[in-house]
């Protein structure tokens, strides 16, 4: 009978087998996998990445730019997305005049602002969101005040840069409702809207963060301006390409100087300086008993004082509205539905109609 091995040998050998099989299961873990294993491995990778490369380039499109000033604005303005039943413009009633221009930018607390102004009593306080989700469509009214401001010649019919004045006829066509106005309506037009409504209070509506005002305008605007899937029923509804025209081809560009119609690199290389430019032509345009420079944390104190109004009382508390993971969704999720829903189901119609129509006349024609 052979002579058994000490268990320190033992211990030796069984503490070697288990290295040499650890050492062949990371062989077999870093060689390539075999034929049916590599399509599982590659396929999804390759996949992934065809998807990215689409996306990238169908969002790409979004920043095809044709000058505004271009004929073919006029054709597609007037004929292709002209609205069946343009509402007719507004007027204003002796009674109700403009009594506050919130002039602070977008993302800087723009719809909360609007909804403390309604509760003090300013109705209608006019937002951003109102150029695109009215009941009446104006959206092609704002079109026209902002070639007044930015393509005069257009609006002239002239060949020479000339200034067209916006007065408080042009903005009662579509403000003509309001008594206040906030977000995109006001700070697009500020210094016009300013000099038209004399009387009317002003509010420099601020955040204290740039930073923080510019990392939500690109999470916002930009994002929103890169999304395809509205460029492309920008194309196939009437009421969405005059949602896409009037801001991402006007307003925002206007803006944020983005002359080549990308809105993301204006952002990036613009936004931060518009930002303390703005302020600066504010305060120098508005006399300081007749404007408040105000942020979101101010609450309601300073804003009554400044309005004559007073407090609410503490089970009323500020609002706090349009927060990019909050309010700006739902407002999203709407675009969605109003639109961008319909617009495909414009689509799918009519390649239906057009493979009905093909299909009747091959039988037709036998």
């Amino acid at each position: 009978m052979a002579d058994q091995a000490p268990t320190s040998v033992k211990h030796e050998l069984k503490s070697h087998n288990k290295t040499q099989t650890n050492q062949q299961l990371q062989h077999d873990q870093a060689q390539p996998p075999k034929g049916n294993q590599t399509i599982r491995t590659i396929l999804p990778t390759t996949l992934i990445k065809l998807s990215s490369s689409i996306l990238h380039h169908l969002a790409s499109l979004t920043n095809i730019h044709i000058p505004l000033d271009h004929p073919i604005w006029a054709l597609l303005e007037k004929h292709v997305y002209a609205l069946p039943n343009p509402p007719p413009p507004r007027t204003r009633p002796p009674n109700k005049p403009m009594q506050v221009l919130c002039v602070g930018l977008p993302r800087s607390g723009t719809e909360s602002l609007q909804q403390a102004l309604l509760t003090l009593g300013y109705d209608h306080t006019y937002h951003g969101w109102d150029i695109v989700y009215d009941d009446e469509v104006h959206s092609p009214s704002w079109v026209k005040i902002a070639r007044m401001k930015w393509y005069p010649d257009i609006v002239t019919l002239s060949h020479s840069p000339k200034s067209v004045r916006i007065t408080a006829k042009e903005f009662d066509s579509v403000l003509g409702h309001s008594q206040a106005v906030t977000d995109a309506a006001a700070s697009c037009f500020a210094r016009e809207i300013i000099e038209a409504y004399p009387d009317a209070k002003v509010i420099l509506n601020m955040r204290r963060d740039v930073e923080g005002w510019h990392k939500s305008v690109v999470g916002t605007l930009v994002k929103a301006n890169q999304s395809w899937g509205f460029w492309i029923a920008s194309w196939l509804d009437r009421e969405c390409f005059w949602a896409w025209h009037v801001y991402e081809r006007f307003l925002w560009t206007g803006l944020f100087r983005a002359s080549d119609g990308d809105l993301k690199k204006a952002v990036e290389r613009n936004g931060r300086g518009v930002y303390y430019e703005h302020h600066a032509m504010i305060r120098g345009l508005v006399p300081k008993e007749r404007l408040l420079e105000w942020y979101i944390d101010d609450g309601w104190e300073p804003l009554c004082r400044f309005l004559g109004k007073p407090v609410p009382p503490p089970n009323v508390p500020f609002p706090h509205a349009n927060a990019a993971n909050g309010g700006w969704k739902t407002r999203e999720e709407q675009c969605n539905k109003r639109w961008v829903d319909q617009a495909f189901l414009n689509l799918i119609m009519g390649v239906l109609g057009v493979i009905l129509v093909a299909f009747g006349g091959r039988w037709w024609l036998g």
